[in-house]
């Protein structure tokens, strides 16, 4: 028998395409609105509200990309479904690479994004050295196999907070190319420097290029 003609993995592709459902491994409806915001309508993006999953999942690990593949795998193992999870940590320069990992607990478990920042500026005071970057890991799940995607900003801490956008450690990070804190931008111009806005366009690209019959490889695509 020969093989399919051309035009038939094509109608596979867009139809796997225009169908395929992603569950989006998180409870932080701040992420999940930046990411929303970028995927648009090329798929069916559902929370795990949205998909009935009740479940916190723990971030145990020491590096981002465990804790991303902690979450994807969690909810590939409970649905069986086509999923991502995600995790970001600041990381400052001279507090070699703190708060990190532990970027939502900085300050304890209850996870205050005012106790977080407070804790910050009283580590850098009387400090010079200001830079830092955010980090986001990208863990995809496809048809049961992992890739990684990773995207990167670079900027600056400030001494004081500046805006009421956002979330997080916004209002004391202004982005290289910027003089704006996140938290004085809007969703779309935060997105043209955002950590987690490079990693999702390259798990855009990925999902968008990809066909059925392909093997996603178990591999990071670097910034």
């Amino acid at each position: 028998m020969g093989k399919p003609p051309t035009h038939f993995w094509v109608v596979i592709f867009f139809y796997y395409l225009v169908t395929m459902k992603l569950i989006f491994a998180t409870n932080n409806q701040h992420k999940v609105d930046e990411i929303r915001h970028q995927i648009g309508d090329r798929f069916d993006l559902l929370t795990l509200k949205e998909a009935g999953i009740d479940i916190d999942i723990p971030e145990p690990h020491d590096t981002l990309e465990a804790n991303a593949s902690e979450k994807s795998r969690t909810i590939y193992q409970l649905t069986h479904t086509n999923c991502f999870g995600e995790d970001t940590g600041l990381e400052v320069n001279s507090l070699n690479g703190e708060p990190g990992v532990k970027s939502a607990r900085y300050a304890g478990e209850d996870k205050s994004f005012e106790k977080n920042i407070d804790k910050l500026l009283s580590k850098l005071d009387n400090t010079s050295d200001r830079l830092a970057r955010f980090r986001t890991v990208i863990s995809l799940i496809l048809d049961g196999k992992e890739t990684l995607f990773e995207g990167i900003c670079n900027g600056e801490i400030i001494t004081e907070r500046r805006g009421n956008q956002g979330f997080g450690y916004d209002p004391v990070f202004i982005p290289e190319g910027s003089d704006r804190t996140f938290a004085e931008m809007d969703i779309s111009e935060k997105q043209a420097y955002s950590h987690r806005g490079r990693a999702t366009a390259k798990l855009v690209a990925f999902l968008t290029h990809w066909k059925p019959m392909d093997k996603a490889p178990n591999q990071k695509q670097e910034s």
